[in-house]
């Protein structure tokens, strides 16, 4: 096995132990970055000085036991939201042309204090307005969208050119590209995660959260990056916490909700058939299933779309005004439409999100978590822009992708997307976890029991 190959838990264990260096971690990872990047299109740009200068800082730290934790030494990617002091956050979009970022964003400057060695930034759609990011291909089909916004983030990871990265979800940016390319995606409760020096999108349904080959490299990065940031007033004040599941499969006693409404209905046979197998194998490791009525979802899409759109148009007014051109004409489309909802369309999302909150607020008080799939079918063809269900209806591809992920944003609720299986075709399926605000714990503790009943999750297979 090649170093890029391992897990963020591996790689930690093995650095730890003195059995590899970051050196040699970096060196496999950016030669891996020099194989498939031409293919798959995930960075941006590739720090690679920058990279080595700090594998070999961890290095000489951690021979003169000076480790900072399991994140020191492991090389890792940002969406290029995410800022770095010096480096450029083109959010993949002219109108960044020129931008150099002044200082770190709090996550940036968390994951270099535990010793990340940072390997560049990766591709977004536009300011993240998007469900494909079309500049960058499947990890494993590149005739194949790798959805977005995080597409970058994901595909890195899943083809082994960054042992984890982060990503930014608004609508499900985090969730769908790692449920496309088979790896794990963690979208915290609101705030856990800071985004001072995080570009928005949509500032009350923004949240940062790592993308990962397994459940517990997710836990991992969670504790070395969750906790209070006094400029971002949505972060919790509660004390840092370790989020790192316990070893064990027994799930006795969660309830795990199966929704009855919405989370199954035009969903592809094949996705339906992998969630539903993985929930019965968490009741076979314990768990109770209860079947639960998903509150106010003929409110999903207004409600998303009444927050996100005008919250989004107001961050870009300046440049929307002054540089209209410089967008690409999806992106622009969104941003001047927004200009034409009115102060009482936003007033009336926010009233229906209130609502919407507290009805789900009411539903987990029957369960602990709900578990359904996290898009309703794999990877669509690049160029494709509808979805047709077995009954014949049509659903473009971004309401397809965004309907399932986009309540957990809506509510702040976290939600945790795992890989359950593949299609006859190979693509993989994601299922993914819902739970109470600020319980990850729980989350991931369902999610890394049920990983460690399956083998090993592969990287992509190189084409």
């Amino acid at each position: 096995m090649q170093p890029y190959e391992l897990t963020l838990t591996a790689a930690a264990e093995a650095i730890r132990t003195r059995r590899m260096s970051p050196v040699e971690l970096t060196e496999s990872v950016l030669e891996r970055i020099a194989q498939r990047e031409p293919d798959l299109h995930a960075y941006v740009n590739v720090a690679a000085d920058r990279a080595r200068s700090a594998a070999r800082d961890a290095e000489r730290d951690i021979a003169a036991d000076r480790r900072r934790g399991p994140l020191h030494g492991i090389p890792t990617g940002l969406k290029d939201l995410i800022d770095v002091a010096g480096s450029a956050t083109t959010a993949s979009s002219r109108v960044r042309t020129g931008h150099r970022a002044r200082t770190d964003s709090t996550v940036a400057a968390r994951l270099v204090r535990a010793g990340a060695v940072l390997l560049g930034k990766t591709h977004t759609h536009e300011f993240a307005y998007g469900l494909t990011t079309p500049q960058t291909h499947n990890a494993w089909d590149t005739d194949r969208v790798a959805g977005g916004s995080s597409g970058g983030s994901a595909v890195a990871v899943a083809a082994g050119m960054a042992t984890f990265a982060l990503g930014t979800d608004t609508g499900g940016s985090i969730r769908v590209p790692s449920a496309l390319n088979g790896v794990v995606g963690l979208k915290p409760t609101y705030g856990l995660l800071p985004r001072r020096g995080v570009t928005s999108l949509s500032w009350s349904l923004d949240h940062v959260g790592p993308i990962t080959r397994t459940v517990e490299d997710a836990a991992l990065v969670l504790t070395a990056l969750a906790g209070h940031d006094r400029p971002d007033a949505a972060t919790p004040t509660a004390p840092a916490k370790d989020y790192r599941p316990r070893a064990g499969t027994d799930l006795t006693g969660l309830r795990v909700g199966v929704p009855r409404t919405y989370y199954f209905d035009h969903v592809d046979p094949a996705t339906e058939e992998a969630v539903r197998r993985a929930i019965d194998q968490l009741q076979d490791l314990g768990a109770r299933l209860v079947e639960v009525e998903i509150p106010m979802t003929r409110y999903v899409q207004a409600i998303q779309w009444g927050l996100m759109v005008p919250e989004a148009t107001a961050y870009h007014e300046r440049t929307l005004r002054t540089v209209p051109d410089l967008y690409q004409a999806d992106v622009r489309v969104l941003l001047e439409a927004g200009e034409l909802m009115t102060a009482g369309d936003y007033l009336r999302a926010q009233r229906a999100r209130t609502l919407m909150r507290q009805a789900w607020a009411r539903m987990f008080t029957e369960v602990d978590l709900v578990a359904a799939p996290t898009v309703p079918a794999t990877a669509v063809r690049a160029g494709q822009e509808t979805v047709t269900w077995t009954d014949g209806s049509i659903e473009s591809v971004a309401d397809a992708y965004v309907r399932l992920s986009s309540p957990a944003n809506i509510t702040g609720t976290p939600s945790l997307s795992l890989p359950v299986g593949h299609d006859s075709t190979g693509l993989p399926i994601g299922m993914q976890l819902l739970g109470r605000p600020l319980e990850e714990d729980v989350l991931l503790r369902a999610g890394h029991a049920y990983e460690q009943t399956r083998p090993a999750s592969a990287l992509a297979p190189a084409a």
